[in-house]
């Protein structure tokens, strides 16, 4: 169940942030993985208004021509959309405008789960809540969520909601991967305890956990790579410190006649607050090994080793937490 709307999403979900400019330019192509995905079992995808400036969501709703109405579909606003200021953040003015955008790329009457993509410091939470709280009574989204919302965030928004009458956040998209888990802490207890559900994105880590990067193969070259050289470049000691937990995790995941893509996302399964993994295929290839993941079934003892390598709760790379919180950077530090 997706948190407590009472809508059953499947446990793997698609992620279509490598469909379209960013990802995979053959759109036909990218329609057929998406059509493979759900006969698969799939029925729930992930997309948002700023991957290749709105060409997912247009790849997203023309493979779901004839299908929409068993289809859970899921995106999201705040990340800029243009050059003028206002087309960005999470302002009812932007909100209530970028909603219709998304609806008509994804030719669509509703959206299923509209989320925050990031939190914005600069917005009063109530004007959010109060604007997405609207587009459920208009019958435009059926329920909404936030993306790397801090545990104290996530309080603030359901206390916010419950003083003020509005519609509540349902669910939250953090990363998690067996590289990255620091909302292990404190945001899926939070979650847990406010009802949310999770849909984690980047279970294989920004493909760290795909068996691509490894000692053997030295240093990777990705669009993904050249855009976020803190999280991919090798002379990085932290990133260092991540390869040298893929090569342990590999041959963890090889003594237990499992691929490394298979563990990676199977851990992230088994956290008892998460609902669905979202999985990012670029190719039909990348989909076909993902899949099988969602049958695995990891041992304790199997849970306890991967604890070994990278302790409950930590991140090896602060990088790759997916925000940084405004209270860590220089100038809310220092007077």
């Amino acid at each position: 169940m997706l948190g407590r709307t009472g809508v059953s999403v499947s446990k793997l979900c698609l992620g279509a942030m490598m469909f379209g400019a960013w990802g995979n330019e053959d759109r036909a192509e990218c329609i057929r993985i998406i059509h493979h995905a759900l006969d698969a079992g799939i029925n729930f995808v992930d997309t948002a208004d700023v991957y290749s400036s709105g060409e997912s969501e247009e790849i997203v709703g023309a493979a779901l021509k004839g299908r929409r109405d068993r289809i859970v579909i899921a995106t999201k606003v705040h990340f800029p959309m243009g050059e003028d200021p206002n087309r960005r953040g999470n302002s009812r003015h932007w909100i209530v405008t970028e909603v219709e955008n998304s609806l008509r790329r994804l030719q669509t009457d509703w959206i299923d789960l509209y989320q925050i993509h990031r939190p914005d410091p600069n917005t009063d939470i109530d004007e959010t809540l109060s604007a997405l709280s609207d587009l459920v009574h208009q019958g435009k989204i059926r329920s909404f969520g936030h993306s790397t919302f801090a545990a104290s965030e996530i309080v603030e928004a359901q206390w916010t909601s419950e003083r003020r009458g509005r519609e509540r956040f349902r669910c939250e998209q953090p990363p998690y991967s067996m590289l990255t888990r620091a909302i292990e802490h404190d945001v899926l207890p939070t979650c847990q305890r406010y009802g949310l559900g999770v849909i984690p994105y980047s279970p294989l880590a920004g493909g760290w956990l795909s068996g691509r990067w490894r000692k053997a193969t030295g240093q990777q070259e990705s669009t993904r790579a050249e855009r976020l050289p803190k999280r991919f470049d090798l002379s990085l000691p932290a990133n260092q410190r991540k390869l040298d937990a893929v090569e342990q995790l590999a041959v963890l995941a090889e003594e237990h006649g499992l691929t490394l893509i298979e563990l990676a996302i199977a851990f992230v399964l088994r956290h008892p607050a998460v609902t669905s993994a979202i999985i990012g295929p670029r190719t039909m290839e990348h989909l076909e090994s993902q899949l099988p993941a969602a049958d695995v079934v990891l041992t304790d003892e199997l849970l306890d080793r991967v604890d070994d390598i990278v302790p409950p709760g930590s991140t090896i790379n602060v990088e790759d937490n997916g925000w940084v919180q405004p209270s860590l950077l220089k100038s809310s530090r220092r007077s």
